[in-house]
């Protein structure tokens, strides 16, 4: 078989994706681009042709303002810890002992549950008369107003986030320090390396594919939280976690601004993409294959 017949039997095997890349990707990504750039109806068909009219509204808009701020803020706040938290409990959770598996099921389980699910579980914690202000109780601190407070409730849904995202984390990152050969550890302890040192050298340059995995999907992850706001806070207090997703969905299917709705879609877009070609150009440097 020579080089065309190889390269038309892959097109053939790759059609399938192909084409539902086209129709639930490509086609709708085009058709918001257009769409950012009329004026549409309620039933969202286009009507007056605007130009940068919408882009230019929503940059001048308040609220587009304090929720695009919000939303780096909590890209910011989720990702490194996150990041940091889940390779925290798999380096623990590395080590072969009695009762490891129920420690990795335990850290693991949030994978299984459902964004709704797991942010009811965290609208019981918030409630004022909720663990979380019992526990403050104890410690004779006033309640706090998790979800009413605004300079409190992004921290809140912050929070909510990384015990949903942790789960995912965890196993990608546990996968990765199992690969790890334990000669290089056993070298190191011949050596008589200090365990911050053999963790700083070896474990780290070692996994740092796995967590430019992690930190790339959690980037992009996070800038596409929506369930736990529109549960939790549905924007609140004072549009203080109206992230730009939220936005999107309150002019598209609250206001039926579906024009505008496609522009902040696409400042998403752009903002997600430029975001993840920084972390990518920086990142990839220290990135170490074998």
């Amino acid at each position: 078989m020579n080089k065309k017949e190889n390269t038309k039997t892959a097109l053939l095997f790759l059609l399938p994706s192909l084409l539902l890349f086209i129709i639930f990707v490509f086609y709708p990504l085009i058709n918001t681009f257009i769409s950012s750039f009329f004026l549409t109806n309620a039933l969202g068909i286009r009507t007056v042709f605007t130009g940068l009219g919408n882009y230019a509204r929503l940059l001048a808009s308040s609220v587009f303002q304090t929720g695009f701020w919000a939303t780096i803020l909590f890209v910011l706040m989720v990702v490194p810890l996150t990041l940091i938290f889940s390779l925290l409990l798999a380096y623990l959770t590395t080590e072969t002992f009695k009762g490891v598996k129920l420690f990795r099921t335990l850290f693991s389980s949030t994978l299984g549950i459902s964004v709704a699910a797991g942010s009811i579980f965290w609208l019981f914690m918030f409630n004022p008369k909720g663990y979380l202000n019992y526990f403050l109780s104890w410690l004779h601190i006033q309640p706090i107003g998790w979800l009413t407070q605004p300079s409190i409730a992004l921290l809140a849904i912050a929070i909510a986030s990384i015990w949903m995202n942790t789960g995912f984390a965890y196993l990608i990152l546990l996968g990765g320090l199992q690969t790890i050969n334990p000669s290089f550890y056993e070298a190191s302890q011949i050596a008589g390396v200090r365990k911050w040192t053999e963790f700083r050298k070896i474990t780290l340059p070692m996994i740092s594919p796995t967590i430019y995995f992690v930190l790339t999907v959690s980037i992009i992850n996070s800038f596409q939280t929506f369930g736990q706001i529109d549960l939790l806070t549905q924007g609140g207090p004072n549009n203080g976690t109206s992230l730009l997703v939220y936005q999107i969905y309150q002019s598209a299917f609250l206001n039926f601004n579906q024009g505008q709705a496609s522009a902040n879609a696409m400042i998403l877009f752009v903002l997600v993409c430029t975001v993840t070609l920084i972390q990518t150009k920086f990142s990839s440097r220290k990135v170490y294959y074998q």
